[in-house]
């Protein structure tokens, strides 16, 4: 008798497909997909659009963590242990797809299919490493350095050699507190940026491969005008 060969697994197309264990849901602007506090069941992959993660403190203090945009998994806190959400996630923009699965299901995939568990974790230590790079921007870049640097992941520099237009709208509120800041200071190296000419307002914001000499380089000409920058 032939051995009956198994067929070929792709993870991206089990991503985008309803099954056991498995839902898709699209989302608007601005809905909340879950809540800080929530019981934590389930893991969620962004097929198309983006959320924006933020966390509430005892204080009542709302921060910004992560901004996720398509290919990217959240809600995995709940492999970890975490019996309750630590942050709500929320749609950025219109027509946010967005694939649920189980944390059974999710478990059962990594253990059965070898190339679902390579992509998983592919994104975990990708994750982990920008989270690290996170905390070192907060703990020894100007808060100038901290703006260019989100700007750049914002618009995808690297991926393809060329940074894509940041479609979503991100109020300069949302920019201050991902990078530790404030509101008036986004603004000040906003300006610059675009008399500089490494970003654009075009209907939508277009950030140059220019704006990485601010990351890279103490130039002169972009600590012109700026005595703190913190």
């Amino acid at each position: 008798m032939r051995k009956r060969v198994k067929a070929s697994f792709d993870p991206k197309v089990f991503l985008a497909k309803v099954g056991e264990g498995k839902t898709i849901s699209k989302y608007r602007k601005d809905q909340i997909v879950f809540s800080q506090g929530q019981v934590a069941d389930a893991v969620f992959y962004i097929q198309q659009g983006e959320v924006k993660l933020t966390v509430v403190s005892e204080q009542g203090k709302e921060a910004v963590v992560a901004i996720l945009g398509p290919g990217h998994f959240f809600g995995e806190g709940c492999l970890n242990g975490h019996p309750l959400r630590i942050a709500t996630t929320r749609a950025v923009v219109d027509e946010c797809v967005i694939t649920r699965l189980e944390k059974a299901t999710i478990v059962a995939t990594i253990h059965d299919e070898p190339e679902f568990s390579e992509l998983f974790m592919s994104y975990l230590l990708t994750r982990n490493s920008r989270i690290e790079e996170d905390l070192i921007d907060q703990l020894f870049n100007s808060s100038e350095k901290r703006l260019a640097r989100l700007l750049l992941l914002l618009a995808n520099f690297g991926k393809e050699g060329k940074p894509e237009p940041i479609v979503g709208k991100f109020s300069q509120e949302t920019l201050a507190e991902m990078i530790g800041t404030t509101r008036s200071r986004v603004s000040f190296f906003m300006n610059k940026f675009r008399k500089l000419g490494f970003i654009e307002y075009n209907g939508k914001l277009e950030v140059h491969n220019s704006l990485l000499n601010v990351v890279l380089h103490d130039n002169p000409q972009i600590r012109r005008d700026a005595r703190t920058s913190t």
